[in-house]
């Protein structure tokens, strides 16, 4: 039987379209669902473009009810993979799925990681902070934001001339060429 996957996103879904595009013709695994924060998220449009169902949720069934949990396990998920979520993941869910949440991050954390740094806010930093390497980091998830278990770091060379587009085209590579085969590789791991 394949392995099922659920996806969350918030925003656009780059990283949410590269892993639909490796699992489309998987014999072993595939996305089963996209969730939405935000009911005008680009990714809601790319998973109905690889006919994917997707739901949207708010706040409150997220938070206050086990709504998402029972979804997730009547679908049969295997594995929970954040793909530019913004929202902390609840208990509920995480013991629901131990060790079976995991998350993409911008940076090699623990550096410019935690509340509210996502996106161009982080390539802001690594260029403040005068970083010499920046890359991506794919982690479990826990109850913390951006502090769970270390999967797999890819880094590169900041250049002196880099700008914020360019740490960001760079670490885009490395997240939609990575992602996917980490998240290939852990499904093969669980039986």
């Amino acid at each position: 039987m394949k392995k099922r996957i659920a996806i969350f996103a918030s925003g656009s879904g780059s990283n949410a379209q590269k892993i639909m595009e490796h699992f489309k013709y998987s014999n072993d695994a595939e996305v089963a669902l996209v969730l939405s924060n935000n009911a005008d998220a680009y990714v809601l449009q790319r998973a109905d473009n690889f006919e994917i169902p997707s739901h949207v949720f708010d706040r409150h069934d997220f938070y206050q009810t086990d709504e998402i949990v029972n979804l997730l396990k009547r679908l049969e998920i295997d594995l929970v993979v954040l793909a530019g979520f913004l929202w902390l993941i609840p208990d509920n869910l995480l013991k629901a799925f131990p060790n079976k949440i995991i998350n993409i991050h911008p940076s090699l954390l623990p550096r410019h990681g935690g509340k509210g740094m996502y996106g161009d806010r982080v390539h802001k930093a690594v260029l403040e902070a005068g970083d010499d390497e920046h890359g991506i980091t794919i982690h479990f998830v826990n109850e913390n934001f951006d502090e769970g278990e270390v999967i797999y770091q890819a880094r590169f060379r900041v250049e002196p001339t880099d700008t914020l587009e360019q740490l960001k085209f760079n670490g885009q590579q490395l997240e939609h060429l990575h992602y996917p085969k980490i998240i290939e590789n852990l499904l093969k791991k669980y039986n």
